[in-house]
This record gives structure tokens, sequence and C-alpha cells, in this order.
């Protein structure tokens, strides 16, 4: 059975990544997750050259799909050095093993129907990544957001599929979530989703005086700020920064630390650098 990325459906995947917070034990292994990705970006855009699929797609599910190891098929994990056994068993269909890591990517993008004409906005990418899963758990477990997407954050606690068809309420995934990832890779500027970047918008509201968009006053006055030891600053800080998720495209981490990536935030929302940043001096 197959489920239809509704507008209902897509404004869930987008309230989901927006609320979206790391689990603050499990913030170490996000970030070496995407670490791991960015080491071979490269070859991940590849793929994206072969099939116009973004480069963040094809990172998540090698790493979802076969611990992003680059000697087996993308398809299920199965070596390289054969066509595939498992589901779905005998690809890639043409040439002679052993694949190329690049070529049986391209070839599971493919069996999937997915190239530069899918809707890789926001929605899009989280359906194609829930849909690349199975829906398994939307269908008969709505009370559990898929681990797949959502592990490591406070959108997952616990239940999931222990092997094929059997379930368990208690069991927690050790996997982080695709979603998770995705949304750290945004938050530290590292890719951009198809329909986030808002560019239009934010250079109209850009070029407007401070005071003529409703926008609010820093709540901080130094940039480059290390951890502040007083809660209230911390707090002041994180505030600004959800403010500044709210607005359509941008994702921030709310650490409390207003560094570079907050000031250009808080430039395209406003026109204006945070004070204290020396650009805007």
């Amino acid at each position: 059975m197959s489920i239809r990325l509704t507008d209902s459906l897509r404004r869930e995947y987008e309230r989901l990544f927006e609320s979206c917070e790391i689990l603050a034990k499990r913030q170490a292994a996000v970030d070496q997750s995407v670490e791991r990705l960015l080491a071979h970006r490269d070859r991940y855009r590849a793929v994206t050259e072969r099939r116009g699929v973004p480069w963040h797609f094809v990172a998540l599910v090698h790493s979802m799909e076969s611990g992003s190891s680059f000697r087996c098929h993308l398809h299920n994990g199965d070596p390289l050095s054969a066509r595939t056994v498992q589901v779905p068993a005998g690809r890639p269909k043409r040439g002679n093993p052993p694949f190329d890591w690049e070529v049986s990517a391209a070839d599971a993008m493919a069996l999937k129907r997915l190239d530069g004409d899918t809707d890789w906005s926001l929605a899009g990418t989280l359906y194609q990544l829930e849909r690349y899963n199975g829906w398994g758990y939307r269908m008969y477990h709505p009370h559990v957001l898929s681990p797949y997407l959502w592990s490591f954050s406070t959108h997952y606690t616990s239940g999931r599929y222990v092997a094929d068809g059997r379930w368990s309420d208690s069991a927690v995934s050790r996997q982080c979530g695709a979603a998770v990832v995705l949304r750290r890779l945004v938050e530290r500027g590292e890719t951009d989703l198809a329909d986030q970047p808002a560019a239009t918008f934010y250079a109209q509201v850009a070029a407007k005086p401070a005071g003529d968009n409703g926008s609010q006053r820093p709540l901080v006055s130094r940039h480059r700020m290390r951890r502040s030891r007083r809660d209230v600053e911390t707090e002041k800080a994180q505030r600004l920064q959800r403010w500044l998720t709210s607005f359509p495209g941008i994702f921030l981490k709310a650490d409390g630390i207003p560094g570079d990536r907050t000031s250009d935030a808080y430039r395209l929302v406003t026109g204006h650098y945070l004070p204290g940043d020396p650009r805007g001096e």
C-alpha cells in the first residue's frame, strides 16, 4: 500500500522538522554522523550527477541502509562483489560485478524512480526517506513516529520493528534518524532544501530599515560569545535563535551561542548583523 504526500502530511513533516530537537545525550553521535557524510560528499555528488537526486538524500540513505559502507549496495547493504540477493534481488540488472558503488547507488535511485524532477522540498524529502524505509510505522503503529526519521530526537522515545514483521513497543532504535541528521546538516549550513531558502523574500526584508518589518530588537549584544555562565544571557540568545528559526528557510540550533550563523540569520530577517559583529561596523 502506498501513502500519498497530501497537504496534511506535508504540513506534518514541516511541523516535525521545525520543532525537532536533538537529545542532549545524542548530540555528539549526531555530529559524528554528519561529519561522516560530509567526508564523502564528493562521492554522493557523483550520484547526483547521474540521477539528479540531492547529495544529502543519497548520503542519508547510505547511512541508514548500509552504515555508510562503500563496499555495499545502497539498495539493501548486500556486498558489491555480486548482484543483490536480498530484496530487491538481482540489482543492478546491467553490468557485471564487482560493481562500483556510484553505479549501484544510481541504480538504487532509479529503482525508486527518483531523479531531478522529484519533489525535493523539505516535506518531499522527508516523504521519500520514509517511503524508502516503508510505511509500516505509519500504517500499523501510528502512535510511534518512525525512528528511521526521528530517532535521537525529542520526537521519538521507543517502539520499533526488531525483525521483519516483529514489533516491540519497548525496543529503542540505536541508529540516528535520517531527518535528525538532515536537520543538523541544515543547521550547520552544509546543505539547502529546495523550498526553504526563500531568497526573494529575505532580499525584500533585508532592504527595509530594521524598524519597518516588525522585528524585535537584539536580545544579545555580544558576537562570538562563548557559552555564558549566566543562564539569563544564554536563555536570551536561545530565544533569539528560536525566533529566527520561525522564519521560513532558517534553521538554527538553539545553543545560546550567537555566532556567525545567528548573525547571518538576523541580517536576513532585519537587514542588520547582530551588534558586535565586525561585519556590521
